[in-house]
Parts: structure tokens; C-alpha cells; sequence
């Protein structure tokens, strides 16, 4: 199996492929399990994956050197299992198949409360905040809540002979995989166009190949959320940063009416010109969010939306944002050490998070949504 490229240099003996029995500790951010291996006068931690707590299991290392600080490994046997084990639904999950779903092993209800565990302990140790936050479902219909065919848009790899496959976790290789379980029976693979996508009754123009949610529900719940923690008024300025094609903004735009302002900045091109057909009440900039707001849309505004990628807002959005001085931030994240490192940031600046909810967008995998609120002094 060739795995990706090493940033570095390996350091010292490859242990790749050394097997032996452990047991498993507490869930870790990514998907993996921390397991600590006697290895001559130190514990090495080992980030493991398709096991859970507590199992006894037997670990193959998949990557990892004597210099390295961490190893990373799959349980290729369990010798003790959880009562959370099940068999996993998908024929392609597992060591050495498919790297897409980290929790087909796992009930449902499982894989919920170590997300949980997760979210908690991110803003514990990044952020200083004890959250009594729970991972929660949402609506769907019973394959949706069953952790399964949700995923209405599916990306492939493509094999050696052209025909649809998923690559191994951490690696370039390619399997075939005839059905994927977490992608609905109408998932559409991206492609050219665009597509007219529903939310709340409003229709919004998306590129095919573009951004949108991938769970059925995930923009109605994720609007719903965010209009209930902001609760704008007739006449808020509103600032919607990393706004895709408009989807907080339009419902933005509805609930501050005429004689408020909505600005909706966005890095894709391609989104912010949509974003101008399904939000035209609302001011629209392109351009990279922190560079747009070093220069532009200086004055205050009262509240402003978050909803940046994986990697976070960072220090030069955050800041930027704390210098308008609104009343209320909602921030929409799926990545809850991202999330923790920015509120911290806030927090610097006088902005405390006084609500925060986890909802469980990607059943099958270690992914999870979150929405917190932060208030400021105005309040």
C-alpha cells in the first residue's frame, strides 16, 4: 500500500507493519484512538483506528518511525470488544479499505457521544471553556437516521480501469467500491452548471461542482440556528463572512428588511457572483476575507456570521471582526479545534461564547457541525 509523501525525512527504523496487543484509550480529535505503547524506556502514543475504549486490540502499525513523537496504526483484530462494536454496514469499511467513514464500527448513538467527547474536550483544553454541549441529531428519514445515505452530493476516485472507487485512508491508492452506503440512492457527482437547491422554501442557484451542505437537512438546520442565536431585527447591519452562495444572507436580508444592511464577502468567484442572483438585496464583495476586511466595511456592525473552512477563521479575521464591535457573532464550524483556537481569540477581546450547539451532519465519520454564540459589551 503506498501511503502519501512524508513532509520530512523519515527518522530512524521504519515500524511499519510491527504488530502488538494494547488497550484502547479515550477517542481523539481526527477519528483515531490514543493507544500508548511500551516501546524501551518510554510510552509511545499511537493514534488507532477502527477501534473504541476500552477494547483489547491488536494494532498494526501503519505509520511511524523510531524518531517520530507519534505513531499512527489500525486495529486489525479485537481480542475484547466494546458493547459499542457493531458490525460495520459497509462492505468497504475497515483497516486497509476505504478511508471515507472512521466510525461504520460504532452504533449510531456511540458515535454521537464521542463526537461529544470530542467538542469538549477541544474547548477544555484550546479555549478554557467548560461546555456542557451535546452532539445531536437531526431530522431526516429513517436512512438518515440510521447513519446511512445522506450524502446528496459523491465525489469518486477513479481505478486503474476507470471504474468508481474510494481511496485508503492516508493514501493515493484507489478501491473499487460499487456502492457507497452513506451517499443517497440520487447523490449527484459534481460536474459543470449549476443546480437549484431549496431551503426554508427559498431557492438558491449553487454550482454543481461548488459548495452546498451535503446532509439533506444541514442548511435548514443550520439557518434555523443561526437566526435563533442572532434573533435580528428590523434595521441590524449584518456581516456574513465566507457566504458561499448567500444562504445566511438571504435569510438575513428577510428578517432586517429595508432598512437594514446585509454585506456578504466571500473568496470563491464563482459562489459571490451566485450568491448575487439568490441574495440581490444584499451587498456582495469577492475577495479573500481578511484582506477585504483590512480595507473595507470598516464601520460597526451588529451582528456578523462566521462560517469559514475547515482550517478556521485565524487570528487576522477574528481580530478584524472584535474591531467592529458587534453585539452578537455567530460562528458555523466543522472543525472543533479550529473553532476552540478562535474563540479563544475572541475571548482575548472581550467576547464570551454563551451558547454552543453540536449537530451530527456526518453519521459515519468523525466530522461534526457546531454553531456558538458570542456576545460582546453591547449587549
Amino acid at each position: 500500500m503506498s501511503r502519501r509523501a512524508r513532509s520530512r525525512p523519515p527518522r530512524g527504523r521504519s515500524r511499519v507493519g510491527e504488530r502488538f496487543e494494547a488497550v484502547v484509550g479515550p477517542v481523539a480529535h481526527g477519528g483515531h484512538f490514543v493507544v500508548r505503547y511500551p516501546d524501551g524506556d518510554r510510552d509511545r502514543v499511537v493514534f488507532v483506528r477502527h477501534a473504541l475504549p476500552g477494547e483489547r486490540v491488536v494494532v498494526e502499525v501503519t505509520e511511524g518511525t523510531d524518531g517520530d513523537r507519534f505513531w499512527r496504526g489500525d486495529a486489525v483484530a479485537v481480542l475484547e470488544p466494546s458493547p459499542d462494536r457493531v458490525e460495520p454496514p459497509c462492505p468497504y469499511a475497515g483497516p486497509g479499505r476505504c478511508g471515507g467513514c472512521d466510525f461504520q464500527h460504532v452504533a449510531l448513538p456511540a458515535q454521537r457521544a464521542l463526537k461529544t467527547q470530542v467538542v469538549r474536550e477541544q474547548l477544555a483544553r484550546l479555549a478554557g471553556i467548560d461546555a456542557d454541549v451535546v452532539v445531536e441529531p437531526v431530522p431526516g428519514d429513517p436512512d438518515v437516521t440510521a447513519g446511512l445515505r445522506w450524502r446528496t452530493r459523491q465525489s469518486y476516485a477513479r481505478t486503474t480501469s476507470g471504474g468508481r472507487g474510494m481511496r485508503l485512508h492516508r493514501s493515493h491508492d484507489v478501491i473499487p467500491v460499487d456502492d457507497c452506503l452513506i451517499a443517497a440512492r440520487d447523490a449527484r457527482e459534481p460536474g459543470p452548471g449549476t443546480v437549484t437547491e431549496h431551503v426554508l422554501g427559498r431557492p438558491f442557484t449553487v454550482a454543481a461542482d461548488g459548495f452546498w451542505q451535503v446532509h439533506p437537512t444541514a442548511p435548514e438546520t443550520l439557518v434555523t440556528e443561526v437566526l435563533r442565536v442572532l434573533d435580528p431585527a428590523p434595521g441590524d447591519t449584518v456581516l456574513d463572512l465566507y457566504a458561499g452562495v448567500g444562504l445566511f444572507a438571504a435569510f438575513l436580508t428577510d428578517r432586517v428588511g429595508p432598512a437594514g444592511r446585509v454585506v456578504a464577502v466571500e473568496g470563491d468567484r464563482r459562489a459571490s457572483e451566485l450568491s448575487r442572483r439568490n441574495v440581490p438585496a444584499a451587498e456582495i464583495t469577492a475577495g479573500d476575507v481578511a484582506e477585504v476586511l483590512r480595507t473595507s466595511y470598516r464601520d460597526g456592525f451588529d451582528l456578523v456570521v462566521l462560517d469559514p473552512p475547515r482550517e478556521g477563521a485565524r487570528r487576522a479575521v477574528v481580530e478584524q471582526v472584535a474591531a467592529r464591535s458587534p453585539r452578537k457573532v455567530a460562528y458555523v464550524a466543522c472543525d472543533p479545534a479550529a473553532l476552540a483556537r478562535d474563540l479563544a481569540i475572541f475571548a482575548e477581546h472581550g467576547y464570551r461564547t454563551t451558547s454552543l450547539r453540536g449537530f451530527d451532519l456526518f453519521p459515519m465519520t468523525h466530522h461534526v457541525e457546531c454553531v456558538a454564540l458570542l456576545t460582546g459589551n453591547r449587549l
